[in-house]
């Protein structure tokens, strides 16, 4: 974990442009906190205000704020930045704060809010509070509710919380680049009664996706669908920190999606509810028990459950590709394929030449083979069983008795009790199955082809 005193504080930052500030906004910017590492921070407690109870943002953290007069005021810089995916990829994307996503915002319902926003990025920007009910020239998005914020000036955003809630902020303006490039964070709404809705540990984290040619630092910003690096907040496993509860822990994970498909979200070991969404709470009598939630485009979802079950419970997209890393969307299938007499020859040309797919891809989680610079192995990440063969958004959720309540270190692998780890059967082989006989003869195939009139 990294201390909060290594925040580099950054003052100074840009000069009020004339004419866009509120005289009701102090004459000095609140400072403007910023965080270069991806390291999972503890919560924030809050040290004025009203009293809530603060979130983990998985490998991320939480924007600090200053009262004024009654007013929680944030400062967010938006600005180039370099985000490590993983030990070993860096990517040179575009956030808040010295991170990709920003840092989340966390305030409590009825709070009021302003929100400096500093735009260091090359090009205009703007932030929509989404989901946030608000004025309309707070709404953020630049042609419409607000001229875009040029290079160099700093907007102000003020508004009342009008309920508690998961809630994002990200860019409308050059949307597709922005967010592309990584420009977007959360926001969290807390209840006014602490006691509402409460749990013991409160986690929450943003789906993104980049394509990121290996050796290449920059997403390319044109991708519609095929992206090669799927994240938890701009995380891929096995850089992605575990979730971890203790025993017994009423537990919430609350997820938001700002790529571009939907991405079904799965639990091992427990079932849970969906608790919230970007709309707000879910009432009980609508919840129902889930192990797997799909989250759409530009949706959030709260999911609650009772951590019961000590062990090292996965925790990943269902989406299969999305627990890979790297990929490329033009390698053959090869299952099958006898390659013995080919890689014999391509052999005596390339010494190391090594047939690879013809099995499965399994045998790839455990080789180390040299890659390009600043790339990730399509598989990757150990466990203490060997190569666990994911990446991508893939982490673990890890449960264990006896844990101190602000306790979030990784406390290593689940020690499972004897008897309760599946065995290597040691009796008699299996009989082979019996088969039903294929026909002699094939079936026969008619093929009629359709009959086109003449149009000359």
């Amino acid at each position: 974990m990294v201390s909060r005193r290594d925040f580099l504080m950054k003052t100074g930052l840009a000069a009020l442009g004339s004419g866009l500030v509120h005289t009701s906004a102090l004459a000095g910017l609140p400072e403007a906190a910023a965080m270069d590492s991806a390291a999972t921070l503890p919560p924030l407690q809050p040290a004025s205000g009203r009293p809530y109870n603060p979130v983990v943002t998985l490998n991320g953290w939480t924007l600090p704020f200053r009262m004024n007069r009654g007013v929680k005021e944030f400062h967010l810089v938006a600005e180039p930045v370099v985000r490590e995916l993983a030990p070993g990829m860096n990517a040179r994307l575009w956030g808040y704060n010295g991170q990709s996503p920003g840092p989340t915002i966390e305030a409590v319902e009825g709070d009021r809010v302003r929100l400096f926003v500093t735009n260091r990025l090359p090009e205009v920007t703007s932030i929509h509070w989404h989901g946030q009910r608000l004025p309309n020239g707070m709404d953020g998005v630049s042609g419409l509710t607000q001229p875009p914020i040029p290079p160099g000036k700093t907007y102000v955003y003020e508004f009342t919380l009008r309920r508690s809630g998961t809630f994002m902020y990200h860019p409308h303006a050059d949307e597709m680049v922005q967010m592309a490039m990584g420009m977007m964070g959360m926001f969290i709404v807390h209840p006014k009664n602490p006691d509402f809705m409460r749990v013991a540990r409160d986690f929450c984290f943003l789906l993104n996706a980049y394509d990121i040619d290996p050796g290449s630092y920059t997403p390319r910003v044109n991708t519609m669908l095929d992206f090669n690096l799927w994240t938890f907040n701009s995380r891929v496993f096995p850089g992605i920190d575990p979730l971890v509860c203790r025993r017994g822990d009423r537990v919430r994970i609350r997820v938001g999606n700002l790529t571009m498909t939907n991405h079904p979200i799965h639990l091992h070991g427990h079932e849970f509810e969906v608790t919230g969404t970007d709309g707000g709470w879910t009432r009980p009598e609508a919840r129902w028990p889930e192990v797997t939630v799909d989250v759409a485009v530009g949706q959030m979802r709260a999911i609650e459950f009772d951590a019961t079950e000590e062990g090292d419970w996965a925790f990943h997209c269902h989406k299969s590709h999305h627990t890979m890393n790297a990929m490329g969307h033009g390698v053959p299938t090869m299952i099958g394929v006898d390659q013995r007499g080919i890689a014999e020859k391509i052999s005596k040309l390339i010494p190391d030449y090594m047939v690879m797919g013809e099995r499965g891809m399994h045998d790839m989680a455990e080789m180390e083979m040299p890659l390009p610079d600043n790339t990730l192995p399509m598989m990757t990440g150990h466990g203490p069983f060997g190569p666990i063969g994911m990446g991508g958004m893939f982490t673990t959720v890890k449960i264990r008795k006896g844990l101190a309540r602000d306790d979030y270190r990784d406390p290593g692998p689940y020690p499972q009790p004897k008897g309760t780890r599946a065995w290597e059967w040691q009796g008699e082989p299996l009989p082979e199955p019996e088969r039903a006989a294929a026909p002699a003869n094939g079936p026969t195939v008619t093929v009629r082809k359709p009959v086109h009139n003449d149009h000359s």
